[in-house]
């Protein structure tokens, strides 16, 4: 009888291929778990612990210098908010127009509108027809990807039009301006039934479209979340403008002057206090050449004494030392090119010697890919003003405006609010003799005493917005512990 033949497989096989499927299915299972998570726990926070710590204590302290040192830090990929799920009611198109903060001020006020309409925003346009003339488009300014990442959780933001969509782009879409200080239910009850019947509706100028009070605190916080969190520099502006800082906070602290004593707003604003006679006709032929600036007869001296007028660079020079500033403080002049040149800058250079400019600072192959590029160059300025230890605004302009918000969100730094009204009363007087020094020095730090950045709640003019306090100068809401919260409630 022939012998049975011993089977090819070891005993128990089937146990072991089954144990060795559960603990593969198992590994699985807790991996898409775990993945599924990661967002969630970004949202709470949870605390993460690091492997390679654990024991640590145990540790000298050059055993640990030499891990950290031999060990490669290995960034993880950040995690994202996750994507809010909405039915769009359709597109936002916009073409910015103004300065660097003009427009950005207006950016975060159309994020806001696209929230509250549940609408899908492009990626903005930016002004390239203004005064400055320059081409650089969101993306030479601003981070786009992680303008897009933070905010996925409130809207969808989006590079380009669906191809759908391009046969009426060639048609041309339906255009217009949003009424200036508007609240909330002028875009719910005007603009909304426009988005409907044209599925994409394109707003041709964005500046000041949203009013600055009387809109629901959500709506508030979101207009600081973009501002302070979603609009990012792109990483060549910011790692030079940390540069600028670096090399200003080498030798202690450092004050930043936004002189805006430049061609463009002296033309704009007929101010020509301290020009000769060919510059008040150059500036005067500027005005006119540009036809949106509406006002062309303007009295510059009656404008002036009016308080409306940007401080001369001899003014501001007074006004520094009747303040306190010793003359060897820094100061950094955060400005395009000033009106004269250097021969406009000679009195407050004698008084303050140790005044900079970032092409002072840095390299000319630095600052070459900046050059013929104003909204680029104002960023640069723009990073340094929010790092400095105090900044001083010659003219309350966006630029300052939206400079000294941002400082209040950051810790209420020290901003010096020059009251022009004041002050052209005040240095009239010293230079006509009718004030000594000490009179005039007191009388000018008694008038700014409470102007310094402090915390304080915003100035509002029922239906005169233009007057009362810019909401991105002072933007209350966002400045108590519970900064920022996602925006809810809010379903059309």
């Amino acid at each position: 009888m022939a012998k049975p033949q011993p089977s090819a497989r070891p005993p128990g096989w089937r146990c072991t291929a089954r144990w060795w499927l559960a603990r593969v299915g198992t590994s699985v299972f807790v991996w898409t778990v775990l993945m599924q998570l990661a967002p969630v726990a970004e949202v709470w926070r949870f605390p993460r612990s690091d492997a390679r710590w654990q024991g640590a204590s145990a540790c000298n302290a050059t055993n640990l210098s030499v891990l950290a040192d031999e060990t490669p830090h290995l960034e993880s990929p950040p995690v994202l908010p996750p994507r809010r799920v909405y039915k769009s009611n359709g597109y936002l198109q916009l073409s910015c127009n103004g300065g660097l903060n003009q427009m950005r001020a207006a950016i975060c006020d159309m994020v806001t509108i696209s929230r509250y309409l549940n609408l899908t925003l492009l990626i903005p346009e930016l002004d390239k027809r203004s005064f400055w003339a320059d081409p650089s488009d969101f993306g030479d300014i601003f981070n786009v990807q992680h303008f897009i990442d933070s905010l996925r959780d409130e809207i969808k933001i989006i590079k380009s039009l669906p191809k759908k969509f391009y046969g009426k782009v060639q048609h041309g879409l339906f255009s217009m301006p949003p009424v200036s200080w508007s609240n909330e239910k002028y875009y719910l009850k005007q603009i909304l039934p426009l988005i409907k019947k044209h599925k994409i509706i394109h707003f041709n100028k964005t500046d000041a479209r949203l009013a600055n009070n009387g809109l629901p605190i959500e709506l508030q916080k979101l207009r600081c979340r973009v501002n302070y969190q979603a609009l990012r520099f792109t990483p060549k502006i910011e790692a030079l403008g940390n540069k600028l800082v670096s090399i200003l906070q080498r030798t202690g602290s450092f004050v930043v002057l936004h002189l805006r004593y430049e061609m463009d707003m002296l033309a704009f604003s007929g101010c020509t206090h301290g020009c000769s006679d060919k510059e008040t006709e150059e500036l005067t032929r500027m005005r006119y050449a540009y036809p949106w600036w509406k006002e062309k007869e303007i009295v510059s001296e009656k404008k002036r004494l009016e308080g409306l007028c940007p401080l001369t660079p001899e003014e501001t020079a007074l006004v520094l030392q009747a303040l306190g500033f010793e003359r060897n403080t820094l100061i950094y002049i955060a400005s395009g090119e000033i009106y004269g040149g250097e021969r406009r800058l000679a009195a407050l250079r004698a008084v303050y010697p140790k005044l900079v400019r970032k092409e002072m600072l840095l390299s000319p192959d630095e600052l070459r890919p900046f050059q013929n590029h104003s909204t680029q160059m104002a960023a640069l300025d723009y990073v340094v003003s929010v790092a400095s230890d105090v900044f001083i605004p010659s003219y309350d302009g966006n630029m300052a405006k939206v400079v000294e918000g941002h400082r209040r969100y950051t810790g209420f730094r020290k901003t010096i609010l020059l009251d022009r009204l004041e002050l052209v009363e005040l240095l009239d007087l010293h230079q006509s003799g009718k004030l000594s020094w000490e009179q005039f020095s007191g009388a000018v730090q008694e008038v700014h005493k409470n102007q310094m950045g402090q915390p304080i709640q915003r100035k509002v003019i029922p239906d005169r917005p233009k007057e009362e306090d810019y909401f991105y100068a002072n933007p209350h809401e966002c400045l108590g512990p519970q900064r920022m919260t996602k925006l809810g409630g809010f379903e059309i």
